[in-house]
């Protein structure tokens, strides 16, 4: 592949590789043979599924609003891989891949079209975080906040939550799981899956002050088998469950795997306090065993999220096929390790113009409530050829979007 052809298709990083991947590896979830769920007690688990969801133009518009702010120059402007987490004195905290900054102009765009764009040099970084307060965006910590560990190697934040320091402390830190991920060769355009870590990071400052490897898979060969956790966290009964997966490959398996640790409260920055499913049992330094998929017919995207809803634990992911570029499946179990039953529904979000796909569904249960689920999605131009300079004509195609959905029993 020519180098400018490469470059342009890194230049979008995350979104076109999720989005490719979530094509590639969400495929219908009918779950592992159904021997009975193993949630010990399994009280108040019942089947859910999505009753209904509306668009959250609230949302949309805030983040539409605060990356066309010219006011200053170092500002997130656009990026995908959204996550978030709320802090003790209620600020919440907005994580992101691959970030846009620098300064948006008005329109009319340099082709004469209608939309707010970006010249084709501003800067890209790895990840960002943004702050919002009272459901207001207020200001991007300097980026990138977490640097790259090495040349032609980088970090992609992922979920995150607040726990004590250590398990029984009284003081609270903010711990993110980081995706590391190696330059590579096609396939690996969009980088080799190199390790999962975690970084700590001080309330209320948020200065990062440690980075710690928790599942290093460099001697893994096979980089498909490659496991990466931190997708999404749930927490259960002073448990951190933290799901991540592999990434299957079109030449081999065309679904990836999921799969789940769990950690005490308190320890997701300490290696030796993961637990990882084995298939039967938790164990430490185990290696994983798939929770859902067999790699070819089964399986999920290589982004999903997973929150727990009146004692049962319900999946967002893109469905399966060619609806994976635009379509939202559902799926439920009574405990974190499955069975997983499903698709127990589907619905299509909006999306900006043609061209465009949806991917990496992340729920925001920090934002929800009195029965409301939020749920983002990122959006990306679809075809890898010319995207970086769709993404800087139209600022908007880059950016989360957001639902509001309700969930309740199947039909």
């Amino acid at each position: 592949m020519p180098d400018d052809a490469v470059r342009a298709r890194r230049r979008t990083g995350t979104g076109l590789a999720l989005a490719l991947a979530l094509v590639l590896g969400a495929v219908l979830v009918t779950g592992l043979p159904e021997d009975g769920d193993r949630r010990p007690d399994g009280a108040g688990c019942r089947p859910r599924t999505v009753a209904s969801f509306t668009a959250d133009s609230a949302l949309t518009s805030e983040f539409a609003r605060y990356g066309d702010d010219a006011a200053r120059t170092d500002d997130w402007t656009g990026g995908d891989g959204t996550h978030s987490v709320r802090l003790p004195d209620g600020r919440l905290l907005w994580l992101f891949s691959d970030t846009y900054l620098g300064r948006v102009h008005r329109p009319p765009n340099p082709a004469g079209e209608a939309t707010a764009w970006r010249d084709t040099t501003a800067p890209l970084v790895r990840n960002s975080a943004v702050l919002m307060r009272d459901g207001r965006l207020a200001g991007t910590l300097p980026a990138p906040l977490f640097p790259d560990p090495a040349p032609d190697r980088w970090r992609w934040p992922v979920a995150a939550r607040v726990e004590p320091r250590s398990p029984g402390s009284s003081e609270r830190v903010v711990r993110v799981l980081l995706w590391v991920r190696t330059a590579g060769q096609p396939p690996w355009i969009y980088g080799v899956p190199t390790a999962t870590e975690v970084a700590t990071l001080s309330l209320p400052g948020l200065r990062v002050e440690s980075v710690v490897t928790v599942h290093d898979q460099r001697q893994v060969a096979d980089p498909s088998r490659r496991v990466l956790f931190g997708t999404t966290l749930v927490e259960e009964d002073g448990w951190t469950y933290v799901f991540g997966g592999d990434d299957g490959r079109p030449a081999s398996r065309p679904a990836s795997h999921a799969y789940v640790a769990r950690v005490p409260e308190g320890g997701l920055g300490d290696p030796a306090a993961w637990e990882h499913w084995n298939g039967s049992a938790w164990q430490t330094r185990a290696r994983p065993r798939p929770v859902l998929g067999d790699g070819r017919r089964t399986g999920v995207g290589s982004a999903f999220s997973v929150v727990r809803d009146d004692g049962t634990y319900v999946l967002f992911t893109m469905a399966a096929g060619a609806r994976g570029l635009t379509t939202v499946a559902a799926y439920w179990a009574c405990s974190p390790t499955g069975p997983w039953h499903g698709p127990a529904a589907e619905f299509t979000p909006a999306l900006p113009r043609r061209g465009t796909a949806a991917y990496n569904p992340q729920t925001h249960p920090e934002l929800g409530g009195d029965g409301r689920l939020v749920l983002s999605y990122d959006v990306n131009w679809l075809e890898t050829a010319g995207a970086a300079v769709m993404l800087s004509r139209n600022v908007s195609l880059y950016r989360p979007r957001f639902v509001t959905v309700r969930l309740g029993p199947p039909p």
